[in-house]
């Protein structure tokens, strides 16, 4: 504990955001970084609780007070180093994760939680910038190999662990590009896809092999990464999208969230409407919008749409509005229900809670939504008597979350067992599926979750896989 009275003497202090009138012109990221010396004010502030529950709090467990203990005593490099023991990719939960490690925080417990993840974020920028991020290459190899399904950040963290170990990985994806729902999923004002690019770099080479546009089941099939592999891994997301279920659903523009996120993310990379947008282009520039689905990915949709000049966005949320402000005593230290207000939301939307969608309204295309306002008593949900309203639209956007992983191709051509909700079945204690040879981690295993709860999964995900083949592993999990 570097600073005992740290955080009595000083407030909690963030980074900030360009202005939104500036942001709104372009697709970059706009947090303003903190100076070195604020960020060590910052980090004297942890109180190296007896019982640091912000631990628990991190799905991957950092070592948070011992970081912030190194950055508050300037030593950036061991602090970087402490970070990488429990942490891949340190510079994606530094811009995309929700922090639930800050819900966590003492602190937290009268709103002055440490800025755990800012200083995760600079810690890890500040590491690139100097030069001390290398691969990191076994001494030796094993013999042994390895496919992994899906580029994800969990099928990523478990390549990565994987070829440390000394194995051959090979990274199956089935996009034209690593990442994900990280690279198409996520808007590039959240996070720039060049930090995908340089860990790609590290990680060919420290032994991993790429392979984009090759969709498992479908240009490949199973049987042969079984034939040809040691170990099988099936890493990818959980990408069934739950569907709108009224009449008028199949109107035109009713669009999928990812469809859309997908194709702004492709045209800021620099590939051709036609590539970018194979059923057609799809921008809600001069359109009223409406998101269905009250979520990151609805507000990602939020900031995109204000991005290419809607007309108009509002966002609906079939759940009753959340409260202002959680009641401490009853739930800290765990991520609590409140009203969250994200920086796309800041940007101009119209919100709007408890709202059942009834039917899409347009004869060739969508001009209307008809919604009615309900009430929630004891977890039944009742329609208001007289409620009913339509929303003029030009283009509705469904961010209402996924069902789960896909069943098509890889999965039928796996066979392995699912669990009650459609997942592959596979428990945290070894990871592996029905199947011996077959193991599974991130969305495809838990269901749709963050980036975070990825990277754990795909680390714990790599220590099973290495005893396996190995009878021993020295991979942390």
């Amino acid at each position: 504990m570097g600073k005992e009275t740290g955080f009595l003497e000083l407030d909690r202090k963030d980074r900030t955001y360009t202005d939104p009138k500036e942001r709104l012109k372009n697709y970059k990221e706009f947090i303003v970084p903190q100076a070195d010396g604020d960020l060590r004010a910052q980090a004297s502030r942890c109180m190296n609780c007896g019982i640091p529950y912000c631990h628990n709090g991190c799905p991957v467990n950092n070592i948070i007070p011992d970081f912030n203990d190194l950055i508050y005593n300037n030593d950036w490099k061991n602090a970087l180093e402490v970070l990488h023991s429990t942490n891949n990719f340190p510079e994606f939960t530094g811009r995309i994760c929700p922090a639930p490690c800050e819900a966590s925080c003492t602190l937290n417990i009268d709103d002055q939680a440490v800025t755990i993840k800012s200083i995760e974020c600079a810690i890890v920028d500040k590491g690139w910038e100097n030069g001390w991020i290398t691969p990191q290459v076994p001494a030796q190899r094993t013999g042994k190999s390895v496919a992994v399904v899906g580029s994800g950040p969990a099928g990523l963290a478990c390549a990565q662990q994987l070829a440390r170990a000394g194995h051959s990985v090979t990274l199956f994806e089935k996009n034209d590009r690593v990442g994900g729902l990280m690279r198409y999923g996520i808007p590039d004002f959240k996070m720039e896809k060049h930090l995908i690019n340089r860990r790609m770099v590290q990680m060919e080479a420290e032994g991993v092999s790429f392979r984009t546009s090759t969709e498992v089941g479908v240009t490949i099939s199973l049987a042969s990464l079984k034939e040809n592999f040691d170990i099988v891994v099936l890493s990818g997301g959980a990408e069934e999208p739950r569907k709108l279920e009224i009449p008028g659903a199949e109107l035109p523009g009713v669009r999928l969230a990812m469809e859309f996120l997908t194709q702004q993310n492709k045209r800021n990379a620099g590939d051709d409407e036609l590539r970018a947008a194979p059923r057609g282009s799809l921008t809600a520039t001069g359109k009223h919008v409406i998101v269905i689905g009250g979520g990151d990915t609805g507000s990602d949709c939020v900031g995109t749409s204000n991005r290419q000049g809607a007309a108009s966005v509002t966002q609906i949320e079939i759940m009753p509005k959340p409260p202002e402000k959680e009641d401490k005593a009853l739930t800290w230290p765990d991520w609590p229900l409140k009203l969250r207000t994200s920086s796309s939301h800041e940007e101009g939307v119209d919100r709007d809670w408890a709202i059942l969608t009834k039917r899409v309204v347009g004869e060739n295309d969508v001009t209307g939504l008809e919604c009615v306002r309900v009430e929630w008593q004891g977890g039944q949900m009742q329609e208001v008597a007289g409620s009913e309203f339509t929303l003029k639209a030009d283009l509705i956007l469904l961010a209402m979350g996924f069902v789960g992983p896909r069943k098509q191709g890889l999965l039928d051509q796996a066979g392995v067992e699912l669990d009650a909700r459609g997942n592959v079945a596979a428990t945290v204690s070894d990871y592996r599926t029905s199947d011996p040879q077959i193991f599974a981690c991130g969305d495809m295993r838990r269901g749709q979750s963050l980036v975070v709860w990825a990277i754990r999964e795909g680390r714990q995900a790599a220590r099973a896989v290495d005893e396996a083949l190995m009878g021993v592993s020295e991979l942390p999990r």
